[in-house]
């Protein structure tokens, strides 16, 4: 007699359904990025994000990227696959404004727990200059801008980039309060090494022979003003564009005027435009990092070793004293 005849229907269609319960729980757990783990799946959209969410997470969530290292953030296209990624994520952590693809995959996700990390802190408009609130100087302005014209660039302000880790903290507290606690330890921890490092740049750029910078890539808004720099973007929508003839005469005046010796580029873009710049006014180059992804061109490992690499720059460039 074949054994599997005395395996009474009802149990048998039970011990089935048990088993369909069981492939589709742990089928949604790893869909969701945190696995047979239970870690918490967290997307982040770039760098800076993921940053915040590996720093306040730690072992309790898995992190993923959108934005692959040495992919231009503002240019990302999503593929399918991403799409689908983010769609099983327990949670999202954007930029809204800085990447028009992921804006509208986040949008389209129907994830339970979005954080727009520009809904944490107030964003501004800036132009050229940390100082001054218009145009002036960029065609187009700088890409990659927001509604409004709106700078994303928060997290290169130390303060600003704690104000969205408190965020980021509390959501995930939300997502995750069975580790509560842990989030909030990790995120003091973090806002106190932002406000050290904001302490590192008051005292590093207090007293300087020059207070303009010039840089390719016009991302250094709220590090000026918060700093007391001015930032002078050398031209157009894109940080490799060429300048205009008429662009390049007014900062080599500018160089002269305000004592500038350097001119920056960063480190994942092409350095042609700054050295163009700098033949001809007769200025050093050197690198300024925006910060929107790690590799292994950048002058640091993470977000705090880049940061003191820039401050380090700016100090030399500047003339600190």
């Amino acid at each position: 007699m074949n054994a599997r005849r005395l395996i009474p229907a009802a149990a048998l269609a039970g011990a089935v359904a048990l088993a369909a319960t069981a492939l589709t729980a742990c089928s949604g757990a790893s869909a969701a990025g945190g696995g047979k783990d239970g870690r918490l799946g967290v997307m982040s959209s770039f760098y800076p994000m993921q940053f915040l969410a590996e720093q306040i997470g730690k072992d309790h969530v898995k992190v993923a990227t959108l934005t692959k290292t040495g992919v231009e953030p503002h240019d990302l296209e999503i593929t399918p696959k991403q799409t689908g990624q983010l769609e099983q994520s327990d949670v999202v952590l954007y930029l809204k404004g800085l990447q028009p693809a992921v804006d509208k995959a986040v949008t389209q996700s129907g994830v339970k727990h979005v954080v727009d990390a520009a809904a944490l802190t107030e964003l501004e408009v800036h132009g050229s200059s940390g100082h001054d609130h218009g145009h002036e100087g960029e065609e187009g302005h700088d890409h990659g801008h927001g509604e409004a014209g709106k700078d994303p660039h928060i997290w290169l302000d130390p303060v600003k980039y704690a104000e969205v880790a408190k965020g980021v903290g509390a959501a995930l507290e939300k997502a995750d309060p069975g580790h509560a606690a842990d989030y909030r330890k990790n995120t003091g921890e973090l806002v106190g090494k932002l406000d050290a490092l904001d302490a590192e740049f008051k005292g590093g750029l207090g007293n300087t022979a020059s207070r303009t910078f010039i840089t390719t890539h016009s991302a250094f808004g709220y590090l000026a003003e918060r700093y007391g720099l001015d930032q002078e973007g050398i031209s157009g929508v894109d940080p490799e564009s060429e300048p205009s003839p008429a662009r390049m005469k007014e900062l080599q005046a500018l160089a002269q005027k305000e004592n500038v010796s350097t001119v920056f580029f960063e480190a994942l873009a092409s350095d042609k435009t700054a050295r163009t710049l700098a033949a001809d006014t007769g200025l050093k180059t050197d690198v300024l990092d925006p910060l929107e992804g790690i590799s292994d061109k950048s002058q640091g490992a993470d977000y705090f070793e880049v940061m003191r690499s820039n401050l380090k720059n700016l100090q030399k460039a500047l003339g600190s004293k």
